[in-house]
C-alpha cells in the first residue's frame, strides 16, 4: 500500500478532490465539536434549564473522579522519578553488559548485535534560532556534566541560517569553548526557503540530522541501530545520569527500534525568576505530563524526547509542520501500521518557564507559546485520515487512540469553561419558572462542594511544587517558597485564559484555514549571583 498520505500535513497537500475535502472536514471537526458544545449549552440552559443542570452536577462528578484519577499518576509518576533520579545507571548498564557474558542476556532480541551498552552513541540535536550563548552553554555543560562516557556522544548544535551574523557569531562561542568535549561537535546551518518546509525547530532538527548522518555516522560507519537521537529544545538541561537512564531502556525495551523515548519536562531552569502565572502554567504542563507517564497508551512524544536514528533512516522527520514532536510519533506509528509505542521515562529534564522583559510580554509571549501548542490539534485531521488509509491498524487501537486525541483537544478547550462558568448559566438564562424550583437553589451550592473536594488535585500540585523547585537563589526570602504555594489560587484563571483560550484560537484557526507558522518562544533569565 501507498503510503503518501504520510507525507500530509494540511488539506492542501492532497491531489484528490475527494480525499482533499474529507482532509478539509477533518480539519474543521476539533472546532465544530467545542463551538458545538458551547452553542448547546447556552441555547439549552435557556430552552432546557434542568437537562443542563443535571448535566452540570453529572460532568463536575465526572471531574472530581478525573481530578482522583490524575492525583494518583501524578504521585505515582513523582514517587518513580524521584527513585530512579538516585539509581546508579551506570552500574546497571555494567550489570547488563555481564549478563550477556554469562549468556543471560536481557538485551532486546531486535539488538542481537550489540554486545555491550557502549556500543550505543547518542546523537543529541540542539536547535537553536537566537538565543543567547549564555542559554546554549547551560544546556551544553549539562551534556558535559553527564556521567555517559563522552566519545559515545555527538553533539549537534542546529543553527538557523535566517538568524543571520549574530547566531553565527554564538556557534563559533559555543563550538570554541565546548567543540573538544564530545566524540564530534557538529554546526550546521539550515538553510531557509526551502521547498515544501516550515521555518522552525522540526525542518531544523530535520536538517541537522541528515547533515550528521553524511558528515559523521555514514562516513565513520557507525550502525544505525547503535544510534539514539534525541532532540532537545535549546533550553534543556539533563541529569546526569539520563543518557544512561536512556541507554537502559532502550537496550530492555520489548521492541526498541519502534519506540520513542520521553522524559518528564520540568520547567524550573528559571522557575524564581518567572512571574505567577507562568510557575502555574509551567508546573500544570509539568504535572500533566507526569500524569500521563503512568499511562503509555496514552502517551506521545513532546518536546525534547528521544527515538531511534533507524526510524529517521527508515520514516523521516517531520519538516513541513508546527508540532513535529507529536507529529514524528503519529507519523511512525502509521508507518509501522500501529506497531510503534512510547516508552515514558520516568526521569526530569529541565526547561525554561516563559520569561520576558516585563510583565505584559510574559503574558502575550505565555498565549502563544500555548496556542502553538494547542496547534497539535492539526494532528487530529492527519491521524484520522491516516486511520481511514491504513487497513492493517487494528480497529480498537484505532477507536482508542482516535478519542484520546479528539477528546483531549476537546477538554483542553471546554472543560474550564464548563466548570467554572456552566454552572451559573440555567439560574442567569432558566428564566422565573426555573429560578423558584429547588434544583436551580441547590444548583451553586452542590456544584461548590464538588469543585471544593475537587480542590484536593490543586493541593496535591501545590506539595509536589516544592520537591520540583530547584535551589531558592539568595536574592529571594523563604517568603518565596511560601508563595510558591498560594500561586496556585490563580489556576481556575490560568486554566481559562492561558488554556481554553489559545486552545479555541488554534482550533478555530485550523478550521478557517489559517494554518500556523512556528512561533519561537524568548529565552530569558536574570542573574541571580
Amino acid at each position: 500500500m501507498s503510503k503518501n498520505y504520510l507525507e500530509i500535513s494540511k488539506a492542501p497537500d492532497i491531489d484528490n478532490p475527494k480525499e482533499r475535502i474529507i482532509f478539509r472536514g477533518l480539519e474543521i471537526l476539533p472546532a465544530l465539536l467545542i463551538l458545538t458544545t458551547l452553542a448547546t449549552a447556552f441555547f439549552l440552559s435557556w430552552w432546557r434549564p434542568v437537562w443542563v443542570a443535571i448535566f452540570i452536577i453529572l460532568f463536575d462528578l465526572y471531574w472530581l473522579c478525573r481530578v482522583c484519577y490524575f492525583s494518583f499518576y501524578q504521585i505515582s509518576t513523582w514517587r518513580k522519578m524521584k527513585k530512579h533520579s538516585e539509581i546508579d545507571w551506570l552500574k546497571k548498564l555494567e550489570g547488563l553488559s555481564e549478563s550477556v557474558k554469562h549468556r543471560t542476556n536481557k538485551i532486546s532480541v531486535e539488538l542481537k548485535n550489540i554486545r555491550d551498552w557502549r556500543d550505543i552513541y547518542h546523537l543529541i540535536i540542539l536547535p537553536f534560532y537566537k538565543e543567547s550563548p549564555e542559554v546554549i552553554a547551560d544546556s551544553c555543560k549539562a551534556l558535559e556534566n553527564s556521567n555517559y562516557p563522552k566519545d559515545k556522544m555527538i553533539v549537534v548544535l542546529a543553527c538557523e541560517q535566517r538568524a543571520g551574523k549574530t547566531a553565527k557569531k554564538t556557534a563559533q562561542i559555543i563550538k570554541n569553548r565546548f567543540g573538544n568535549k564530545f566524540y564530534r561537535f557538529l554546526t550546521t546551518f539550515h538553510p531557509q526557503d526551502i521547498v515544501g518546509e516550515i521555518a522552525g525547530k522540526g525542518s531544523n532538527v530535520a536538517w541537522a540530522i541528515k547533515q550528521a548522518k553524511e558528515k559523521i555516522i555514514d562516513p565513520e560507519r557507525i550502525p544505525y541501530e547503535t544510534v539514539i537521537i534525541s532532540s532537545f529544545d535549546i533550553d534543556t538541561r539533563v541529569g546526569c545520569q539520563y543518557f544512561a537512564y536512556l541507554t537502559w531502556n532502550y537496550l530492555i525495551a520489548k521492541k526498541p527500534l519502534k519506540s520513542s523515548y520521553q522524559p518528564i519536562p520540568v520547567y524550573n531552569n528559571n522557575i524564581w525568576d518567572a512571574p505567577f502565572f507562568s510557575r502555574v502554567v509551567s508546573l500544570s504542563g509539568t504535572f500533566w505530563q507526569m500524569m500521563l507517564q503512568g499511562r503509555p497508551e496514552k502517551l506521545t512524544t513532546f518536546s525534547s524526547h528521544s527515538w531511534p536514528f533507524k526510524v529517521f533512516i527508515e520514516v523521516g522527520y517531520p519538516a513541513n509542520l508546527v508540532p513535529d514532536d507529536s507529529h514524528i510519533f503519529w507519523k511512525s506509528y502509521l508507518y509501522y501500521n500501529g506497531d510503534y509505542r512510547v516508552v515514558p521515562l520516568f526521569y526530569p529534564v529541565s526547561m525554561d518557564a516563559v520569561m520576558a522583559e516585563n510583565f505584559l510580554k510574559s503574558v502575550v509571549n505565555q498565549y502563544k507559546q500555548q496556542r502553538r501548542w494547542a496547534w497539535g490539534c492539526s494532528e487530529i485531521p492527519y491521524v484520522i485520515f491516516g486511520f481511514l488509509k491504513n487497513k492493517k491498524i487494528p480497529l480498537k487501537d484505532k477507536l482508542s487512540r482516535g478519542f484520546n486525541i479528539i477528546e483531549g483537544f476537546w477538554s483542553w478547550a471546554v472543560a474550564s469553561l464548563l466548570i467554572f462558568f456552566l454552572g451559573w448559566l440555567p439560574i442567569i438564562l432558566g428564566g422565573e419558572k426555573f429560578n423558584v424550583t429547588l434544583l436551580s437553589y441547590n444548583l451553586p451550592r452542590l456544584t461548590g462542594v464538588i469543585m471544593s473536594i475537587a480542590m484536593i488535585g490543586m493541593i496535591i500540585s501545590a506539595v509536589l511544587t516544592l520537591f520540583l523547585l530547584p535551589p531558592r537563589p539568595s536574592c529571594y526570602s523563604r517568603w518565596k517558597n511560601v508563595f510558591m504555594i498560594i500561586q496556585w489560587v490563580f489556576l481556575p484563571v490560568t486554566l481559562i485564559f492561558f488554556g481554553a483560550f489559545p486552545a479555541i484560537d488554534a482550533q478555530i484557526r485550523l478550521a478557517l484555514g489559517r494554518y500556523m507558522g512556528f512561533w519561537v518562544t524568548d529565552k530569558i533569565r536574570k542573574r541571580n549571583d
